[in-house]
């Protein structure tokens, strides 16, 4: 897994890409590990490795599990594609917990693959999917924390015609953002700051009111407080 973080280097060092990190002190040390950020480019798995100088292992969009060249890409990089989408949280929550259990880094992007097809502007945070909450509270992990990171884009590049997104839904026939025509954009990063946040600590009460009626609070508080942490560190 070092290797991983070797690459994101080396990647980042290609492109040019000047990267500072904030608050270093937040990054919990000697503990499980779950990493919570935006996301509108491709580097931000690399990013957020260089950012905690650890590999880490991120979830990514299942079509980069399919597509040749990116999936060796991503392999090598430790990230761990998500499955179809009939059994997609299930095996998130599965490869998670496992990853989490054996005190592995494991980093989510829940807002998911839409701003990096339907760009975003460089301080704006969408909605958030929850299934990190999820994972966050069923790992069965002691003294885990999750850690908000915000990604700040001060000077970048959007390359256009990289790949037809109707040819990417070939490799995922079940993502809707591939139906229309165009093509993927890409954004590189010049310029960008990385700003860690407070963490939110798994505690044994939050994973008591994981269960009946409580459950959907405290997955709404978690969720609510990494994507304000985020939003207020933009």
């Amino acid at each position: 897994m070092d290797s991983a973080l070797n690459i994101s280097r080396s990647l980042l060092f290609a492109l040019g890409t000047q990267v500072q990190v904030q608050h270093q002190d937040r990054i919990p040390l000697e503990t499980p590990v779950l990493v919570v950020s935006n996301h509108r480019s491709f580097l931000d798995a690399p990013i957020l490795m260089e950012a905690i100088a650890q590999p880490i292992r991120i979830a990514c969009h299942h079509y980069m599990g399919q597509v040749p060249i990116m999936r060796e890409l991503v392999t090598q990089l430790g990230c761990f594609p998500l499955d179809v989408v009939a059994i997609r949280l299930q095996s998130f929550l599965h490869q998670g917990s496992k990853l989490l259990q054996s005190r592995q880094l494991v980093g989510v992007f829940p807002e998911g693959a839409a701003p990096m097809v339907n760009l975003t502007k460089p301080y704006e945070v969408g909605k958030f999917h929850r299934g990190f909450a999820h994972l966050a509270l069923r790992a069965a992990v002691t003294g885990l924390a999750v850690l908000p990171v915000a990604i700040a884009s001060h000077e970048e590049q959007q390359v256009d015609a990289i790949v037809p997104l109707k040819l990417l839904k070939l490799f995922d026939p079940t993502e809707p953002l591939f139906d229309r025509n165009g093509w993927h954009p890409v954004i590189l990063y010049k310029r960008i700051t990385v700003s860690i946040g407070r963490p939110y600590w798994i505690t044994p009460t939050a994973q008591a009111q994981y269960q009946g009626s409580q459950a959907k609070v405290i997955i709404r508080h978690l969720s609510n407080h990494c994507h304000q942490e985020i939003s207020d560190l933009l």
